[in-house]
């Protein structure tokens, strides 16, 4: 059903790295929006949840708008392609047999940013975060229902 993972959906000339922090965006087929659905988009998030409980990944902020997803995360033992194709393939299953359909789920590749500053963390998971607010789905984070983030005290975030 999935096509397996390849190493050339890393932006060309990167090699992942286990313990590097990266921003991954994958987008629905024709973007589709399958995450308008609440249920759909709760799928999704389960599986970034069952990455971390196998230390395939930490979480550290993600978002899933109607037609794509914005996840940062630490990679922890294994290669990138690998996990998203995990978290990808396991969710078009899970979604399309939850929507009564059947074919591709996603698009082929997925795009990723290796976030290599610490000064590039907050601000990278602020963007994931405020998608949104900037595509006019609400005018406040908190009315969205889909994202999380470690920094929640919302002070220091």
């Amino acid at each position: 059903m999935c096509p397996s993972p390849r190493s050339r959906n890393l932006r060309l000339g990167r090699h992942s790295q286990t313990d590097q922090i990266y921003m991954i965006t994958a987008i629905t087929h024709d973007r589709q929006p399958f995450f308008s659905d609440l249920r759909a988009g709760r799928l999704l998030v389960h599986q970034f949840s069952k990455a971390q409980r196998a230390d395939l990944a930490d979480s550290l902020a993600w978002v899933v708008m109607p037609d794509h997803f914005h996840w940062l995360m630490q990679l922890n033992s294994r290669d990138l392609s690998a996990v998203v194709h995990r978290v990808k393939c396991q969710t078009a299953g899970k979604v399309n047999a939850y929507l009564g359909r059947s074919g591709q789920f996603w698009q082929r590749s997925f795009h990723d940013r290796a976030i290599r500053h610490e000064q590039d963390l907050r601000p990278a998971a602020r963007y994931i975060i405020a998608n949104p607010i900037r595509a006019g789905l609400v005018k406040r984070v908190q009315d969205y229902s889909l994202w999380d983030a470690i920094w929640l005290d919302g002070k220091s975030f």
